[in-house]
């Protein structure tokens, strides 16, 4: 039997601190998978260079997977098991915006009626110099922020025709979920069953681990390519004993 390409992979959490509604979750775009299967053995030796005896010891199974599908209720059931309040922060990626005239002020009004959250920095349009953030007062350069996100400038900057590039936060409350990750004691984590399909040419080989803990989720970016978490992942026997299934068509 062969078998050929990345599969479909699925997680589902099970027990320890799940996140609210634990939903079975398909690793989106999946790229690969691997699995390993390790023990430690020890040799028993006499007076001659081989052993006379090999015994295994303690086994372990670990994993890892590579995905382009990103999903904040995946990462966070299978992962966090946090909550996830409605709605996301969206980043305003230098916006453009004349300095007014009196009060030389900008009050930021974010799209689809978002709320401001939080200032970003602030460039010139004409240079990519960056304005110095202050509390009050700004002269030549300079400028401030409130909570409201009403920014002010200097007239000098006014007087010199001056664009700002405004980046800044906002909160959309009807689109997407947060994933806000506190601190929690050590040994807080959901416990998930991990379940691998592949097919080829009619033959399927699955595997099915009882009882997994994520070990790490990591993101990359890179220019001219697509972000491909990676979720690594450890396996544990069950409170009936069971660690692991194999099944195959031979």
């Amino acid at each position: 039997m062969f078998e050929f390409g990345s599969g479909t992979l699925w997680g589902f959490p099970v027990g320890g601190n799940t996140a609210a509604n634990p939903t079975p979750m398909k690793f989106g775009t999946l790229q690969d998978v691997s699995l390993d299967i390790s023990g430690d053995v020890k040799q028993l030796y006499g007076q001659k260079q081989f052993p006379e005896a090999v015994a295994r010891g303690k086994c372990k199974i670990t994993g890892k997977s590579k995905f382009a599908a990103i999903n904040g209720k995946m990462l966070n059931d299978l992962f966090f098991g946090q909550t996830m309040p409605a709605g996301m922060k969206q980043v305003s990626l230098d916006e453009s915006h004349p300095i007014p005239a009196t009060p030389f002020q900008v009050t930021i009004a974010p799209p689809n009626s978002g709320v401001f959250v939080q200032d970003w920095g602030v460039r010139y349009a004409a240079t990519g110099l960056p304005f110095t953030r202050v509390a009050s007062g700004p002269v030549v350069g300079q400028y401030s922020v409130t909570a409201g996100g009403v920014y002010t400038f200097a007239s000098a900057d006014n007087v010199a025709g001056a664009v700002a590039l405004i980046s800044y936060t906002y909160l959309l409350a009807a689109v997407g979920s947060q994933l806000n990750i506190t601190n929690q004691l050590m040994g807080f984590a959901p416990t998930i069953q991990v379940l691998l399909e592949n097919v080829y040419n009619g033959n399927q080989f699955n595997v099915l681990l009882y009882s997994v803990v994520a070990s790490k989720l990591s993101f990359a970016t890179k220019q001219e390519d697509f972000i491909i978490p990676e979720f690594d992942f450890e396996a544990f026997a069950n409170a009936a004993g069971q660690v692991i299934d194999m099944y195959s068509n031979e």
